[in-house]
């Protein structure tokens, strides 16, 4: 799936305003892939995410969702297909998936679940991981769905992916640079970036990217500002924000995803907490729960400053996942 001035457009919809059609390009200006309208000369940027945020799992198999343009509390999506703490959650605009995960505290989930977004539903399967972990960290491009790291009786450096748009099981993809499980994620069109986690009693402030569209190992992006695990990480298409992580942090940063660098401070949470989740509609980062909380902030990505409540949760709860789409 993707947008057009705000549209969800399918790749290979007939767009009969248009007569010249529309091409992929990369924009230099703007370090993005758009589309181009060949009857115009503007481009049009590429985005995957929507209006519509979901937050799923977390101690319970509740799935809530928001709509991320106006704030309020959250309401009843419907049930993931088994009730899982740390999974990872990621989409391709439409389809919304639901990665892994810790069930009953004990048992390390290999599930992948899919909601189609625009549709309150119960989860149904979409595949599985190829191994079996919990703390992975999702990520997406709109059309790939990656979920790396995690713990498997030991932390793991694997990075999975499927095809979102087509129910399957994951495929190897390669490597994180460390193994290491509760990272917080963000994309932009091109590169994934998972960011902090631990191994055991470390925590890093490792941050890590990979090319999206081409299968290998992770490369060195740089340093958060706090070495943490358990924050939530969202983006728009320039810019990556990770917010929160574990000792009850409310320390927020950012990354220009497209360059490599060390993360800069945002500014900070409403309330200090970890383990919570985040999604975006490319304005709004917004992050639900942790710390066992129904708490629901967010921020203007594109601005600097201290996030700002935004309603609550239906179940307070921590290791969630967030994702959206429309």
């Amino acid at each position: 799936m993707r947008k057009i001035n705000g549209v969800p457009v399918e790749a290979h919809t007939d767009l009969s305003n248009l007569t010249g059609g529309e091409v992929l390009k990369w924009d230099s200006t703007n370090t993005l892939m758009a589309w181009e309208d060949q009857d115009s000369t503007g481009y049009v940027p590429v985005v995957w995410y929507g209006g519509r945020g979901v937050f799923g799992g977390g101690s319970s198999n509740v799935i809530d969702y928001i709509t991320i343009a106006t704030t309020g509390n959250a309401l009843d999506f419907g049930d993931l297909s088994t009730s899982r703490t740390e999974l990872g959650g990621c989409s391709d605009g439409t389809t919304g998936l639901f990665n892994g995960g810790l069930v009953g505290g004990a048992t390390f989930s290999n599930v992948i679940d899919y909601v189609t977004i625009s549709t309150t539903s119960n989860a149904l399967d979409f595949g599985d991981l190829s191994t079996s972990r919990y703390g992975v960290s999702s990520l997406s491009d709109g059309t790939k769905g990656l979920s790396g790291g995690g713990d498997a009786s030991g932390s793991v450096t694997t990075i999975d992916y499927v095809t979102i748009s087509t129910a399957a099981n994951a495929l190897g993809f390669g490597d994180l640079t460390l193994a290491r499980y509760r990272s917080a994620t963000c994309a932009d069109a091109t590169y994934g970036v998972w960011a902090g986690g631990e191994n055991g009693s470390t925590q890093f402030n490792t941050i890590d990217y990979v090319t999206i569209a081409t299968t290998g190992n992770a490369t060195d992006f740089g340093d958060l500002t706090v070495a943490r695990r358990g924050s939530g990480g969202c983006s728009n298409t320039v810019r990556g924000v990770f917010g929160g992580g574990f000792s009850s942090l409310d320390t927020i940063d950012y990354i220009t995803i497209a360059t490599t660098s060390n993360a800069t401070d945002f500014g900070n949470l409403s309330s200090a907490r970890h383990y919570t989740s985040a999604c975006s509609d490319g304005t709004k980062g917004v992050f639900g729960g942790g710390n066992s909380s129904n708490v629901i902030d967010y921020v203007t990505i594109a601005t600097t400053g201290n996030a700002t409540d935004f309603g609550n949760l239906t179940v307070a709860r921590e290791q969630l996942a967030g994702l959206s789409g429309d």
